[in-house]
């Protein structure tokens, strides 16, 4: 018995093929670097601090991201697992999705959806400010002083 394979569709121009080169050599980057970065940042909010995942508070947050290394570290972390995750969304979009119109629109979609997250996680990172709070001295004395 004979198994026939169906002829893969060829990329739509050599533009798009050059695109689909990068975004693959993107994933496997960016897989790869995620997975020792979340190990870390599993490891410094879970494992090291005594209580476990109760240490994790208001307070652990704001010591932490008072560290600009934090902060950058947390931010590539937000930027390359939001791209990494759109773009695998958006290889199943154009695995299984037949219509043209509706390939672009969720293509569409999930990328406006990604850069809006990336842009309000990433404010979030860079205008936190624990000592807003008048009280903030009261459960935060080594940071607002």
């Amino acid at each position: 018995m004979a198994v026939i394979i169906e002829q893969p569709d060829a990329p739509r121009s050599r533009k798009s093929a050059q695109w689909e080169k990068r975004a693959w050599l993107f994933m496997r980057i960016s897989g790869f670097i995620l997975v020792f970065m979340i190990i870390g940042h599993l490891t410094v909010n879970i494992v090291l601090p005594a209580r476990g995942v109760k240490a994790i508070d208001f307070a652990f947050v704001a010591g932490k991201w008072a560290s600009p290394f934090w902060q950058v570290y947390d931010g590539i972390m937000l930027w390359l697992a939001l791209i990494h995750g759109t773009n695998g969304m958006r290889t199943l979009v154009n695995d299984y999705t037949e219509r043209e119109w509706l390939r672009k629109s969720l293509n569409v979609t999930l990328w406006v959806v990604a850069i809006a997250l990336i842009v309000l996680g990433t404010l979030v990172i860079t205008t936190f400010d624990p000592c807003i709070d008048p009280n903030a001295h009261s459960y935060l004395p080594d940071i607002c002083k």
